[in-house]
This record gives structure tokens, C-alpha cells and sequence, in this order.
């Protein structure tokens, strides 16, 4: 049979075109119904999937990230940060070289200069709770006021050289300030775009600041033959620019500011409070918030009592002179601070769940090393690597939170998990300087060994982490 020929489409006045395409200007020369209508079905399908956020596309809250150099304000911001993150590190890193001027200068033992390191405790258990208030309060130009504060003000204190219950006191309002700032900054730097790679540089000015510090202690009172409290001299003029240059850089960031960014990035769908309650008591979000916090108070207290006890091992146990026990401490806090500079950029690439169960075998082996090889070359040298394996886990533990949580928790969780677990630079050292007292400093070893079995455990009980879509 003969084909029939299609009747032409009337294309006269007042017949409506609603169900056909619009004529358009395409490579192709002709477009059949067949087409037109899997092209409308196709496009259709594609908003729908962007509408639900496609595979393709950034996840919610995702795309509408701001990077460290959009808005400009936020240069001049994360530089604030990096300058602060400097003083904490070298805050922590202190203790190590001055607890044998200390204990000569105050006649204390080891349970009672222990007092110290568990003093921070009471700081950073207040800035745990206090943090959200803070934020949404005062907002984040608050949070420089009052971290560089208090600071300032602890420096001068303990430089005044106060008996030793005052001395406690004003490592307590240094624990406040240190907690206040670590969760801030924390959680500030964690919702920028390339966060893996930030938070190593955060952090990796952490170990700036801590491997600094123990050289200038040990060369003002070993080579300088000058009190243990001029170190806070330099402390206080520290922390004088430190209040400078955050309170310039943040002065904008004000409470109004901080609201209407969280209201911002969070889900229509959720509560945009994003408040402590809900992180610590509504699952799931309580089970990662919980098991990161436990995490970082397990490996803040490692890092802080490995590092602030190295200096009396090497001298007690190894019998090293003072000066060189002292450089241990400083091999320590750079070995940390390199391996959050280079393993910062290699966590990303073979994912952080198991980069961060690697990390611990390593340095549960050469802890070992070091526990267990009589030579103070070999315990130097171990204990650095130790501290190179150690760097990325904070840093890769604020990347899984902002991973496995939605965007409005993010502030509230990731800054109760860095003050909590800030804690830990107090409880551990303080525990491991009782059971020195009375088995001996020996003990750091075992108890180290330990806490990194048991966070290798906690790792090991986060939900599955999935690849993060930038």
C-alpha cells in the first residue's frame, strides 16, 4: 500500500499550540514528535532530580558554602584564626618544659603540680556549654573578645608569680579562653569549601605554636638562666595581639550576623536552632556528636600528656640532659605539626575513615618503639613519629562531623565536640602525673598505648562515612 501523507498541521489563527514545542534553532535540521516528546519527558525527569539533589549536584547546604577568600571579609578572618590556633599551641606545649621549674619553685610533688594540667578542665567544661550562648548572643566578634580575654588576663596572673591555688585559677581562665577558641574556630573553618585542607593548616598552627613554645621555655630557664615565669611575660604580649587582630577581624561578625548565617544554611525541613539539646539528646545526631567528643578527649589528652610529660621521661627514665630533653618535646610538636600539613592533603584521597584506622596502628607501633627501646636517640626519634601519625586526626574529625551531621548542627556539634574534647588536655595529664607519683613517670608509656587502642575502637564505631561531594 501506499504510504497515506500526513496531513499539515493548520497553523492558521486561533488554533492553540499548547501541546506542541515551540520552534527552536538547533544543529539538527529536523525535530519529529518522537523527539520532542523524550526530550520534554528527559527534561522533566532532570529537574526533578535537581530538585531532589541529583547525584550530580552538590548536596544541600553544599553549594552555597563560602570559601576562605568569598566574602574578602573571611581572609582577614581565617587569618585571625591561624594567628589564635598559634597561642593555643603554644599554651598547651608550655607545661612540659616548665613542670620541673615549677615543682623546684612551688616544692609540690607530682600529684599536686598535676593540678596544673587538670585545671583547664573547669575552663573548658565551661566553654562546652557556653559556646552556642556565646555565638548566638555575641556572635563570633563575642567569641575574639572573650577568648583573647581571657587569655590575657591568665598570662598576667601567672606571671605575677601568685601562690599556687591562684596559679590553678588562671590556668582555669586560660582553659576558657583555649575552649571558646578551639570550638569557634573550629567550627567556623569546618563549613568553609575545602575544609580538609584548612583545618591541616588550622591545625598544622596549632603545632607552630606548640613546637615555638618549648624552645623558648627551655632557652629562657636552661640556656638564659632566667625564672620559669618570664616565658608568660612573652605570653601576655602574645595574647595582647591576639585581642588586636581578632577583635579587628571579627568586628563585623555580630550576633544579628551569626543568626541569619545559620538560619541560612540550614534545611527548611529541620530545626534551624541547632542547640545543644538537640545535639547531645536527639539520635542520630547525638551518637556522632557523643563519639567524636569521646574521640577528641581521648586524643587531646594523649597528645597533651605524651607532650607535656616527654621532658621528664627523657630526663628520668632515659637520663637525657635538660636542654635535649627539652628539644625531644619540640621534635614531638613538629613531627605533629608535619603530619598535619602533608597528611592533611592525603587524608581526603583514600578517605578518612580508614586513613585515621592506619594513622593509629602506626602510632601505637612506634609507641611501642619508644616505650620499649632503652635509647634516647631511638625515643626521640620514635616519639616524632609518633606526633607525625597523631597530627590529622583532630582535623579529621571536625571533616566526619560535618560529613555525617545536617548543616544546621554544625556549629553547635562541632563546638561541643572541640571544648569537650579539649577537656581532655586536663583529665589525662592530670591521671597520668597521679599514677607517676606513685609507680613513677615510667607509666606514660602503657597509659599512651592504651588511650590509642581505645580510640581505634571509638573510630571504629562512627556510621559509615561517605564520600563528601563538593
Amino acid at each position: 500500500m501506499t504510504p497515506q501523507p500526513q496531513p499539515k498541521p493548520d497553523n492558521g489563527p486561533g488554533v492553540a499550540l499548547t501541546e506542541k514545542e515551540p520552534p527552536c534553532i538547533s544543529s539538527s535540521p529536523t525535530t519529529t514528535t518522537t523527539t520532542s516528546t523524550t526530550t520534554r519527558r528527559a527534561s522533566s525527569d532532570e529537574e526533578k532530580q535537581d530538585a531532589a539533589g541529583g547525584d550530580d549536584g552538590p548536596p544541600a547546604g553544599e553549594k552555597d558554602k563560602e570559601r576562605w577568600n568569598h566574602p574578602r571579609t573571611n581572609i582577614r578572618r581565617l587569618g585571625a584564626c591561624f594567628y589564635s590556633f598559634i597561642i593555643m599551641g603554644a599554651n598547651d606545649a608550655a607545661y612540659g618544659p616548665l613542670i620541673p621549674s615549677l615543682q623546684e619553685y612551688y616544692h609540690l610533688s607530682y600529684i599536686i603540680i598535676s593540678l596544673a594540667f587538670l585545671s583547664p578542665f573547669v575552663g573548658y567544661t565551661a566553654a562546652a556549654f557556653l559556646n552556642n550562648a556565646v555565638h548566638t548572643r555575641l556572635g563570633r566578634r563575642g567569641v575574639a573578645v572573650v577568648a583573647s580575654c581571657a587569655h590575657l588576663a591568665a598570662y598576667a596572673v601567672v606571671a605575677a608569680r601568685p601562690p599556687y591555688p591562684v596559679l590553678v585559677m588562671a590556668f582555669a581562665i586560660a582553659g576558657f579562653g583555649n575552649g571558646v577558641a578551639d570550638a569557634a574556630w573550629n567550627a567556623f573553618v569546618g563549613n568553609l569549601e575545602s575544609a580538609n585542607e584548612l583545618l591541616g593548616l588550622l591545625h598544622g598552627l596549632y603545632g607552630v605554636g606548640a613546637v615555638i613554645s618549648p624552645l623558648v621555655a627551655s632557652a629562657i630557664v636552661e640556656k638564659a638562666g632566667l625564672p620559669w615565669y618570664t616565658f608568660y611575660y612573652v605570653m601576655i604580649g602574645l595574647a595582647g595581639l591576639e585581642l588586636a587582630i581578632a577583635t579587628v577581624c571579627f568586628w563585623t561578625a555580630t550576633a544579628e550576623e551569626y543568626r541569619e548565617s545559620v538560619a541560612a544554611s540550614s534545611d527548611s525541613s529541620a530545626s534551624a536552632s541547632g542547640g545543644l539539646r538537640e545535639v547531645l539528646l536527639q539520635m542520630p545526631a547525638a551518637r556522632v556528636a557523643w563519639l567524636c567528643a569521646v574521640f577528641l578527649l581521648g586524643y587531646v589528652g594523649a597528645e597533651v600528656a605524651l607532650g607535656g610529660w616527654i621532658v621528664e621521661f627523657m630526663i628520668k627514665v632515659r637520663h637525657g640532659p635538660a636542654f635535649e630533653s627539652g628539644i625531644t618535646a619540640t621534635g614531638f610538636w613538629l613531627g605533629l605539626t608535619v603530619g598535619r600539613f602533608v597528611l592533611g592533603f592525603i587524608t581526603p584521597r583514600i578517605g578518612e575513615k580508614l586513613a585515621i584506622i592506619i594513622y593509629l596502628v602506626l602510632s601505637i607501633a612506634f609507641e611501642l618503639v619508644f616505650w620499649l627501646v632503652p635509647h634516647f636517640v631511638a625515643s626521640a626519634v620514635a616519639v616524632a613519629l609518633v606526633g607525625f601519625f597523631i597530627g590529622p586526626l583532630f582535623p579529621s574529625v571536625i571533616i566526619v562531623m560535618s560529613k555525617l551531621l545536617p548543616v544546621h548542627l554544625h556549629v553547635s556539634a562541632i563546638g561541643f565536640a572541640a571544648a569537650f574534647g579539649g577537656s581532655g588536655a586536663a583529665i589525662l595529664p592530670f591521671g597520668v602525673g597521679a599514677i607517676a607519683q606513685a609507680k613513677g613517670v615510667q607509666v606514660l608509656q602503657p597509659v599512651i598505648v592504651a588511650l590509642f587502642a581505645a580510640l581505634l575502637l571509638v573510630w571504629c564505631a562512627l556510621p559509615r562515612i561517605g564520600r563528601k561531594k563538593d
